[in-house]
Formats: structure tokens, sequence, C-alpha cells
């Protein structure tokens, strides 16, 4: 057994297929003054490949899991374009005439050392973009072959030392069975895709991988406690053959519940939307028992394109999302971008630390003619079902009203043009800021709803960076002063009475469900994936005894102490899930 990091949740049995590593045969010879030209010539050709292959490979990703984790391949195609990746290229063939794939091969090797150099384990791991970039521009430069998967084969379990996005796009979950990397971590590209594909992974083996693994060993991977067995004994094949068993068994079971409402034993109802950021995650969030959209993302509308979407482009999209959740609520949040989701064309600042500076709710005050054409179009469409507004990352009262002045100018605008609106829109906020938290009572008084952000907040109530990983481990949710911003929220909500729901993951969180009942929150949003574990919590959940829980856990001291015994009580209520042992 090898211990390494649980990066995918679940478990895989089957055969090893062990990826090769890249390699190359590069020229060793310099070039004549005169051929440079061509070498130049060579490289930009390369480039435009390479930039419409990574294009068609986002788009087709994008198929598959929403546009989201398709947006990793944003970074490739902003590595072609970088000026001191490509001066590094350039630089070397002019001053030292070597071909054009040595001197890629060679930029590679330069950054990839220097982010391996870094003491920041996601700087370490964005340096398989920069290998995954080049290795692509190589092999158009050699005529190389791509290393590729296995196709027309039995299912097997992906074993590589790293496994580059590109390579992670063309994963077939009804093929792959399980990953296993001897790089990466939970913040890896290859991780992020897995779990959007649903396929087991455990990475970060290098340091504990004692014996090699060869093409056609048996595997075990368990993805949630991070173990990789190799050519293990029959006892251990059983044991997780009926955990793997169980954990499908528990996926059929779950679905029988999509057409069922979520209340609890004695009788609460919980109402649970998605978070969604395509017409595609609405579809599958339906089919899985949503009531409606909590959280519309339309920053997504706006990336990987050379300008903003136009009035009427956005109107057709919220139209179509708001006529698909049918008598159900929508609601749309305006652009968040800044920090981890710039745009080209807007030609933001560079920033020491974005995720404390120019971004959403700040951007579109600023940029008021980009807001007004969004408020506009959601306006419109809310003419066509139950559709909100909400304004992310608000931080004072006079953001909300300086955001509802524009969304005032733009129903003037459709009412000079005789277009029909909801003039009674809702409104609301997002509560991601913990200065929002702290004067809920003066916002409250200036909205219809609260969304509350929890990714955010926990993010800045403990001053920790979830991507670090150095620090990532103080990233908790449970976190005694974020128990105490959400039920100050919650409270302020309440007395104002305006509706108050959870829209980051502690909502997709089953062990949290206690906390919600006791702060009286009854509406909660996530991903697609997470509605029928919520909905089985709440199903088999009392509400009295729950509050009990919660009050219990209000009153300790330790984000670890509030965890354990959120965890041992949805382990009691919920008797039909498989158990770890």
């Amino acid at each position: 057994m090898i211990e390494g990091i649980g990066a995918a949740a679940g478990v895989a049995i089957g055969k090893a297929f062990v990826l090769p590593s890249w390699e190359w045969d590069l020229p060793d010879q310099k070039m004549d003054a005169v051929d440079l030209a061509k070498e130049f010539e060579r490289l930009y050709e390369g480039i435009r490949t390479s930039k419409s292959e990574i294009q068609f490979i986002k788009d087709e990703f994008r198929e598959m899991v929403g546009p989201e984790e398709s947006s990793i391949f944003d970074a490739h195609l902003a590595i072609l374009e970088d000026p001191e990746f490509m001066n590094e290229i350039r630089g070397i063939i002019e001053r030292q005439y070597k071909a054009a794939e040595v001197a890629v091969k060679e930029a590679i090797d330069h950054f990839v050392t220097m982010f391996d150099l870094l003491d920041d384990e996601y700087m370490k791991e964005r340096a398989i973009d920069i290998k995954d970039v080049g290795n692509r521009l190589l092999k158009h430069l050699l005529g190389a072959p791509e290393v590729t998967l296995p196709k027309d084969t039995q299912p097997y379990i992906l074993v590589a030392k790293e496994l580059s996005p590109s390579q992670s796009a063309h994963l077939n979950p009804s093929y792959v069975l399980g990953i296993v990397t001897m790089n990466g971590g939970k913040t890896s590209h290859s991780a992020i895709m897995a779990r959007a594909l649903g396929i087991p992974l455990v990475s970060g083996l290098e340091s504990n991988l004692n014996l090699p693994v060869q093409t056609g060993d048996m595997m075990v991977v368990d993805g949630d406690l991070g173990k990789v067995y190799v050519n293990p004994e029959k006892t251990v094949t059983d044991h997780y053959k009926i955990l793997r068993d169980e954990q499908r068994r528990r996926k059929e079971q779950l679905q029988v519940l999509a057409s069922v409402d979520a209340v609890t034993k004695d009788g609460t109802t919980l109402r649970l939307a998605a978070n969604i950021s395509s017409i595609k995650e609405l579809e599958a969030a339906l089919k899985h028992g949503a009531q409606g959209v909590g959280l519309f993302r339309t920053e997504f509308l706006y990336m990987d394109r050379k300008s903003a979407p136009d009035e009427e482009e956005q109107y057709e999209v919220y139209r179509l999302i708001a006529e698909k959740a049918g008598n159900h609520s929508v609601v749309i949040r305006t652009l968040d971008i800044g920090g981890d989701k710039p745009l080209d064309y807007l030609q933001l600042p560079e920033e020491e630390n974005p995720f404390l500076g120019y971004r959403a709710i700040r951007i579109s005050l600023d940029w008021k003619e980009l807001f007004k054409t969004q408020l506009t179009a959601i306006l419109r469409a809310s003419a066509m079902g139950n559709i909100k507004v909400m304004y992310p990352m608000i931080s004072s009262v006079e953001e909300v009203r300086q955001a509802d002045a524009l969304l005032k100018e733009a129903m003037a605008d459709l009412d000079a043009r005789g277009l029909a609106y909801n003039p009674n829109i809702q409104r609301g906020i997002m509560i991601e800021v913990p200065a929002a938290a702290m004067i809920a009572d003066l916002l409250a008084a200036e909205t219809d709803f609260f969304s509350i952000g929890t990714n955010d907040l926990v993010q800045y109530v403990l001053a920790v960076d979830r991507m670090n990983e150095q620090i990532a481990h103080m990233y908790h949710p449970y976190h005694p002063a974020v128990l105490r911003m959400l039920r100050m929220t919650a409270q302020a909500a309440h007395q104002a009475g305006i509706d108050v729901s959870v829209c980051g993951e502690m909502a997709g969180d089953e062990r949290s469900v206690p906390l919600w009942l006791e702060l009286g929150i009854h509406q909660l949003s996530m991903s697609p994936q997470s509605l029928l574990r919520v909905k089985h919590r709440v199903l088999n959940t009392t509400a009295s005894e729950a509050t009990i829980v919660a009050q219990v856990c209000f009153g300790m001291s330790t984000g670890a102490a509030i965890e354990d015994k959120l965890t041992a009580a949805n382990v009691s209520c919920t008797p039909a899930g498989p158990g770890r042992q």
C-alpha cells in the first residue's frame, strides 16, 4: 500500500496502464544566420497550430463539464501569448543560433525550474501548464506523434508521472476507472478535471513510491483516503469491491430522490437550488431535482472572447434559463470578474493581491455602461420568468445604492424603448466579505434578500488563501469565527424580514444541515452533483434533534471539534450510506 493525496473521491479497481513520459530527440547543431528567419517562421506556425488545438480541446471539454472547468485552458492560451515566455524562446534562437524546438525546450526547462524553486505548491503545479503547452509546441515543431491514451481497450487505471490538462481533457470515464499521478495535489488541474468527471484520483506519490508500477499490474485506488494498492491481496480487493458496489448503489438510490421534496422527518422544508454557469448545467441540475437556480455565474458569458457580450446575446441566455427553470426562481449574479477571473479586453491592471483588489461590484460600478448593459438584459428577461438580480462582493451600503441607481437607469431606458420588464424585480447581495456580515442589519434595509457565499467568506474571515498548499489546512469552514458570521447574517435577515440563503461549498456539504436548521436558513444552492446527497441528509434528519447538535457546535471553541460533531451526527442519521473502515 502506498499513501498519497486523495484528490478526487471514489474507489477504482482494475489493471494499470502506465502513460509513457514525453521524450524528445532534439538536434544539437547550431543554425546558420541565414536560416534564422525560417526558424521564426516554424516557431510562429507551431504557435498558431497549438493555439487552434488548445481552443478545440477547450470547446470539447466545455461541452462535457461546463465552462468553469474548461477555463483551465485559458491559462494555456495565455502562455502562448505571454511576452516573457516568447521572448525567452526568441532570445535563444537569435543569440545562440539554436533551432526553434531546442529554444522551446530550453525555455520550458528554464521556467519549470524557476517555478519548482518557489516555496509554493500551487505555483509548482502551474509548472505542469508550462510543460503541457511547451510539449504541444515541440510536438508540432518535430512532427512527432502525441502521447495518447489507449483506445478500444478494457477499462484501466491510468498511472502517470504527471497528467497534463490536455491529456486530462481526453479522459473517458467509461474507460478510465481511476488515476494515479506521482506529482500534483488537490489544486492541480488534473484533480479539478478528475473531480468534474467523477474519476477517483490519488496524487503526490513520488516521494512514497518504492515499487515500480507496470502496465497490467492490478491496482486499487482509494481517492477518499489517498491510498493506492499495487497487486494487493485478495482480502484487500474484496473489501474495496464491496465498498465500490456500495457507492454505486448509493448513487442509484439517491437518483430516486430527484422528484421528492427536501423535508425533514418532523416537517421542516428546505429549498435546494443549483449553482450553474450554463444552460447545460441547469439541465443536469433539474434532473437531480433542483428547485430553480440560486446562483447563475454570468462571468462565463464574458470570458473566452475578444469583447463583452451585447444586450441581446445576454438577454437570450437569461431568457432561456428562466424558461427552463419554469416556475422556480433564478438568481442572476452580476459580473464577478477580477481576482482569478480576468478579462483581457478590459485591460485590468495587474495587482499584488487581486483577491483583495479591483474585482466584482467594484469593477461594475466603474464600468457603468458595461454594467448597465447587463442589468438591462436581466430586466428584459425578468418579464419571461421569476428572475432576481444579485450584486457580488458588497462591502458597504453605498455600493448597493449605486448599483440600484444604475438598475433604475436601465429601467428608464427600457421604458423609453417600450420594452417589458418586472418593475418589482427582487434585488439581493452576496454576503462574502466580513464587512458585509458586520453591517448585515444595515444592508438588510437596502435589499430584498441575502445569499451567503461561504467560499470567499471563509477565506476572508480566516485570512487564508485556500489555493496556497502551505496554509490550505487552515481554511476551515467550521471555524467558530465563520459560524458567528453566519449567525450574525441570518439574524439580521430574519429581523428585517428578508430571505437568506447559502450558495457556497458549505451549502453542498450535507454535514452542515443542522447549522442551517438552527439558523433558520431554509434555502440552499449548490453544485448539481451535491443536490441528492444533501436531500438524502434532510430526509433522514429530525429538525428538533439537528438543532440541538448545532447548538452544541455553536458553543465549541475549535473548528476540528465542530467538524467532528457534525460528521458524527451525519453518520448517525444516514444509515443507508456506505461506511469507511
